[in-house]
This record gives C-alpha cells, structure tokens and sequence, in this order.
C-alpha cells in the first residue's frame, strides 16, 4: 500500500528536524504532510490551597496557543519551501492528561512521524506521546533523531528481524520506503545459534527479493552488548540511514512500558526508526 498521507506531530521549538524530514518524505511519495501542534493546557492541582487565579489560566493557556501557532507557522513555511501538499492543525491536550485528541488525527494517515526527545530542548509529554502513538494509533511511526538527519531519502536500510508478528507489520508498512532503497540488510540477532531451523532470516529476505530488493542477511549469535548496542553498532558500522523494527511494549494499567531494546535504541538512535506494534 502507497504512502499518500503523512502526518507530522510538530516540535514547539528548535528547527523542526521531524517535519523537514516528513516533509521530503512526502515529496518522494508524492503525499499529503500535515502538521499538527499541540497546545498543552496547564494542570491545576487537586491540591491547590486555593482557587487558580483566572487571569494566570487564561495567560497561560493563550501562551501554550501561541507556542503551537508559531510551530505551525514555521511548518507552513517549510511546506511552502518545499512544495508539498500539506496542512496544519493545532489541538489542545491537558498537560499529564489523555492523548485521545492527538490519537484521533493520528489514525487516519498512512504514517506518522516524530521527533526523538530533544535532551537540551524537552517537549512535554514527548516520551509518552511517542508511547501512545506507537502502541495505540494503530500506524506506524518514523521517528527522527533531535540532531536531524543528511538522508531524506534512505537507500541503505536496515531490517530488524525476530519472526515476530511485529516485525511482520513494521515490514508490511515499510514495503512502500523498501523498494525504493538500494539495499537492504536482514539483521537477525539469536542468543544461541540455531542449528535446527535452517538459514535465521532466509524467508523473509526471500519475501523481499520477490519485491525486487537487493537483499542479504546478517545474523549476529550471542552479541557481547545488548541487543539495543547490536543495532545501533550495525548502523555505525555499514552507514545505515533508516531502521526498520518492531515496537515492542505492553500496557499497564494507563502507562505503557517500552521493551528494553526498543526504549534503548529510540534514547540512542542516530538515524531514523520506523517502527510498527
């Protein structure tokens, strides 16, 4: 399935590395971009010895308005620069609240992209939020690293693989930014080398040949580093500029924990990842 409508969740500051990048994603895949700000709404405490003075909720809810106008400000110039069907939109959320409001513009697009968290310029909620769209959005999601990245355009790719059912969606949704590499890199990564199953990452490299992708396959038995370390080393190594992986998670109760390698390469990740649950 073509990728023919991309939104991007706007950074509220900084240059906007998550937007450049969907941005000429969309023109590559001849989509439409939208970018959505969010306004987060101040939280007034259950605690409060006393009721919050109106006109201090009234400033800063027509700050957080003003902070996300101005995000979509330098997101329509950049889509003009670019020109690229686009669109942009503000929702409000309450700061530590429900994301349902950002959720409901993420389902209907084909991908969304998102910034990594900025260490030197935090975006509130921007963990959760990555968390949220990720496991409950139903879409994939490309994030991008805070320092940008030099390839709009991935042509050397690599493809985690674990047989996994999610692993088999992040493929499925990758298929479209796949086939217009020029190479890509099966990377299988076994605690114990399997002697009984055949050649690790044989069937799905041969699925992806069928595509006309120039594949091979690199399995890694007992890494001395953690999976996470394995990753990020092959991308170091081969000069990788896209990753393709399953988001691995599960929810409890309302928050939502990242598997240990997934959480570990999206704080570490130098390139970006395209990831589906």
């Amino acid at each position: 399935m073509p990728i023919k409508d991309i939104l991007t969740i706007l950074d509220l500051s900084g240059d906007q590395p998550a937007a450049k990048y969907a941005l000429e994603f969309g023109r590559t895949h001849d989509a439409h971009v939208t970018g959505l700000a969010l306004a987060f709404e101040p939280v007034v405490p259950a605690f409060a010895a006393a009721p919050m003075p109106v006109d201090y909720m009234q400033a800063a809810h027509e700050q957080a308005i003003a902070a996300a106008n101005e995000a979509k400000k330098d997101f329509d110039e950049l889509a003009r620069l670019a020109a690229v069907n686009n669109g942009g939109r503000i929702a409000e959320i309450l700061t530590g609240g429900p994301l349902d409001s950002v959720l409901v513009h993420c389902r209907p697009t084909d991908l969304v992209v998102i910034g990594q968290t900025n260490p030197d310029r935090p975006e509130p909620m921007r963990e959760l939020l990555i968390e949220t769209v990720l496991f409950e959005s139903g879409v994939p999601v490309l994030l991008v690293p805070y320092i940008g990245s030099n390839a709009f355009q991935p042509k050397n790719v690599l493809v985690g693989w674990d047989g996994s059912s999610t692993a088999t969606r992040a493929i499925h949704s990758a298929l479209p930014v796949l086939e217009k590499a020029d190479n890509i890199t099966v990377l299988v990564i076994e605690k114990r080398a399997q002697t009984d199953q055949g050649q690790p990452g044989a069937e799905v490299a041969n699925y992806l040949a069928r595509h006309n992708m120039n594949v091979t396959v690199e399995v890694v038995t007992n890494p001395q580093t953690g999976v996470a370390d394995a990753v990020l080393n092959q991308v170091s190594d081969n000069g990788h500029d896209l990753v393709v992986m399953g988001g691995y998670g599960h929810s409890r109760m309302r928050e939502f924990l990242f598997g240990g390698a997934t959480r570990e390469i999206l704080e570490a990740m130098t390139v970006p990842v395209l990831m589906a649950h």
